[in-house]
């Protein structure tokens, strides 16, 4: 048994109060630090209502830079707790927009982004029409692990996956907004066949509360590098779902099951 590094998946709901989605984030956030969470990632767009249900250009007011404050905020959250966090939120640079995973370190810097690359455009969830796709995969060195991000639909695309662990990712954090509980078991395959087939670890980290014509149903989860629940899945209220990491899991599981060495 090698060091133990607890994670934590947040799973909340957002309203159109910016304010108030922080602050309930920082108290849940507490709450995880409490109980000796080192990484945690909130649920995607978690800042705002999930406004990609309708198409209205008034919306594109919703999104922040860098700078912002909400990553401001954030920021200051995790050097207070001295604790990683994956926060994603809708991004504007210059005159384009994405769906963005910010990664903070515990001393609050921003190591880096994630934007989404598969981005759908279905009833209620019209993301085209607000993101722009992003373009690369990239992997974030932390003091624990090292994490990459693929964002909700991400999942459904073995290659993101695959990419991440060619590019050293340990433990890859899924932040999504999925409704409709009889879809949750989809989400649960997808992430336990990637796991395995790379021999990482993958965390999901679903909305929950109901929003006009949508209810968020929750129920994240941590997969093992065996493709096995390791913590989760959680229920459908707000909360802290936590998981217990072995990086050394990863070695393992691939002298077991060697298919990550033996692709072709």
């Amino acid at each position: 048994m090698g060091f133990i590094l607890k994670v934590a998946a947040i799973q909340m709901s957002g309203s159109a109060d910016k304010d108030a989605n922080i602050r309930r984030a920082e108290k849940l956030l507490t709450i995880a630090a409490e109980k000796g969470v080192r990484i945690a990632s909130l649920p995607q767009l978690f800042n705002t209502h999930w406004f990609p249900q309708e198409i209205k250009e008034k919306n594109k007011e919703l999104a922040e830079n860098m700078n912002g404050p909400t990553i401001e905020a954030m920021r200051k959250v995790s050097r207070s707790l001295d604790m990683i966090l994956v926060c994603p939120i809708f991004e504007r640079d210059g005159n384009f927009f994405y769906n963005t995973a910010f990664v903070l370190n515990e001393k609050g810097d921003i190591v880096g982004r994630y934007r989404k690359v598969h981005v759908p455009q279905i009833p209620l969830w019209e993301e085209r029409s607000y993101f722009n796709p992003g373009d690369a995969f990239p992997v974030f060195q932390t003091r624990y692990a090292s994490i990459g991000v693929q964002l909700c639909w991400d999942i459904f695309f073995p290659e993101v996956s695959r990419i991440l662990a060619l590019k050293g990712a340990q433990i890859i954090f899924t932040p999504t907004a999925s409704a409709f509980y009889e879809s949750h078991d989809k989400w649960e395959r997808a992430a336990m066949a990637s796991a395995h087939a790379n021999g990482i670890f993958i965390i999901r980290v679903n909305r929950v509360g109901k929003e006009k014509k949508q209810e968020f149903y929750g129920r994240s989860f941590c997969v093992s590098p065996y493709g096995d629940l390791l913590g989760g899945p959680g229920g459908s209220s707000e909360g802290v779902v936590l998981a217990e990491v072995d990086l050394n899991e990863i070695k393992r599981a691939r002298s077991i099951w060697p298919f990550f060495r033996d692709r072709k």
